[in-house]
């Protein structure tokens, strides 16, 4: 269960770049471009995405992205989901919950908000 509180970012990575997105960054937070889309992506461990209180690493303050997704393991997706249901975002959000046993299993959860 090591694995789990470390943030998936390689998981982030292999998954957006098999959509054929080039990644930008290092570390948790990475840009995703593919075409006119860019998706700020953030990995999140198990800490990070089941606090009770919605820490996102911009503050949720508007930035120029209008499209998110939040990379975490996928025991903790639907915990993330609610958290930020209940947060006015300004931008359009989406979970990926990948599979902490390795492989490429993933599920995407969509999200609301922008």
């Amino acid at each position: 269960m090591a694995q789990a509180s470390m943030p998936p970012v390689q998981e982030a990575r292999s998954i957006f770049g098999k959509l054929g997105y080039t990644i930008k960054g290092d570390g948790p937070d990475m840009l995703a471009e593919r075409k006119w889309r860019t998706v700020q992506v953030t990995a999140m461990g198990s800490r990070e995405a089941s606090q009770c209180r919605p820490a996102l690493p911009d503050g949720g303050e508007e930035t120029e992205y209008r499209l998110r997704c939040f990379v975490t393991w996928s025991d903790h997706a639907e915990t993330l989901r609610k958290r930020l249901r209940g947060v006015d975002l300004p931008y359009e959000w989406a979970i990926i919950g990948v599979s902490n046993m390795g492989g490429d299993d993933y599920q995407v959860v969509h999200g609301v908000n922008a």
